[in-house]
């Protein structure tokens, strides 16, 4: 599994009505592609759910390679690209996954990354990371990933419904959840 995101920074006066307009016209598009796990549409808006700023960012996990590179060498990262500029992408290398108990789509997200001291454990971290991944009822999806070139942590967690006051790390909204082969992502440890 390999995890993927980029966020695109807008105005504080942006009209996030194109945002939510684009995701509705264009998710879709992603509901049926090779290799991809999940791409969750997640959303900041300025003022809501405590963000400070509006942003675009999409969050992906992917269950192949070749699914993550047809996309970003294909016409919808090109679209992106021409219609807001080339963001840069953060990739991880998945360490493991928690499928939730949640019913229907998720509707909120967070995200946490965690930055490891130097002389840390990177597998004690992780472990740590994985064994604090949210056993609740609202939980849908939850990942654990590690970016080794800068010895990074993250935790995402997709919730049905609003996210618990207790679970930590930025808020996002999720507009739209493309998930054609996220029965196929393995549960668990991923080694």
């Amino acid at each position: 599994m390999h995890a993927m995101q980029y966020e695109i920074t807008l105005p504080a006066d942006y009209d996030m009505g194109i945002v939510r307009r684009r995701v509705a016209a264009r998710g879709h598009l992603l509901d049926d592609h090779p290799g991809l796990g999940l791409k969750a549409y997640l959303v900041r808006e300025r003022g809501l759910d405590g963000s400070p700023v509006n942003e675009y960012a999409p969050f992906y996990l992917w269950r192949t390679a070749e699914g993550m590179n047809a996309f970003l060498w294909g016409p919808g990262f090109r679209g992106l690209c021409a219609d807001f500029g080339r963001p840069a992408v953060r990739h991880w290398l998945g360490a493991g996954l928690r499928r939730g108990p949640g019913a229907g789509p998720p509707a909120a997200a967070t995200r946490r990354a965690e930055r490891l001291p130097e002389g840390a454990d990177p597998a004690v971290a992780v472990e740590r990371a994985l064994a604090g991944l949210p056993d609740h009822p609202d939980l849908h999806t939850a990942a654990v990933a590690v970016d080794p070139a800068r010895w990074e942590v993250l935790t995402i967690a997709l919730w049905c419904g609003a996210a618990p006051d207790t679970a930590p790390g930025t808020r996002y909204r999720v507009h739209h959840l493309s998930r054609p082969e996220l029965d196929r992502l393995p549960a668990g440890r991923h080694w």
